[in-house]
């Protein structure tokens, strides 16, 4: 389907019998998809999700330091969630099997970034149709966030962390994005702009932590979580 036909059909008028049958079986593909994710996301233990670009090839020093941030959460105890898709996610889940970790994928289809990359653990690999579902596995299953230098999808899963920690929807699990260079100019914008006008709080700032190294990424977590006398349990 184009994205013409997408926009007409959005318009064209549908009988109850038509809006009932296709309402309903989605209802069930989004409820099926929140079963299966649930059943295999229950038992993981403590996990990091690592965010990212698709499209960073592995040669990239982005690629090398998601791989060791990756191999550093298992060594100090954590397993690694990512999207399961190529790139900056094939990196975390790469570092994760290099050292024997839980390595889980939540794969979704794009147009052109689909497939699921090879490392992650074959019963923790989930396909998903939906994005909204998906996200909710992303914060209903991790302790912390790991954010990589990334586009649209990354600054959306980014935010949507972000946002459910301020409203205190989750908990204040921490929050790294790696690489101070990549994300400077943005959240200048946030303090500069944003903050200004009083769309935010200062405290909201204290949410994120930029670093620049794996050993950074992975001292924040350990620290917040020592904090509480926390540590993973496998």
């Amino acid at each position: 389907m184009t994205d013409e036909d997408k926009i007409k059909k959005a318009f064209q008028d549908r009988d109850w019998n038509e809006i009932k049958t296709h309402d309903s079986w989605v209802i069930f593909k989004v409820m099926a998809e929140f079963v299966e994710g649930f059943e295999k996301m229950a038992k993981i233990g403590p996990c990091v999700s690592v965010f990212g670009s698709a499209r960073t090839k592995p040669d990239h020093p982005y690629y090398k330091m998601a791989e060791e941030i990756a191999a550093k959460l298992v060594r100090h105890g954590y397993g690694v969630i990512t999207g399961g898709g190529p790139g900056i996610m094939e990196a975390g889940n790469k570092g994760a099997k290099s050292e024997n970790g839980k390595s889980v994928g939540l794969n979704i289809e794009l147009p052109h970034e689909q497939g699921s990359n090879v490392y992650i653990d074959p019963d923790k690999l989930i396909s998903f149709d939906y994005f909204f579902v998906r996200k909710v596995m992303f914060v209903k299953y991790s302790q912390g966030f790991v954010i990589m230098p990334g586009g649209f999808g990354t600054l959306d899963e980014m935010f949507e962390a972000i946002t459910l920690i301020q409203t205190n929807k989750i908990g204040k699990f921490p929050i790294v994005l790696v690489g101070k260079k990549f994300w400077a100019g943005l959240f200048d914008w946030v303090r500069d702009v944003m903050l200004t006008e009083g769309n935010i709080s200062s405290p909201d700032l204290d949410l994120i932590n930029l670093v620049d190294t794996p050993e950074e990424a992975v001292k924040v977590i350990d620290n917040f979580y020592s904090k509480y006398l926390l540590t993973p349990n496998f």
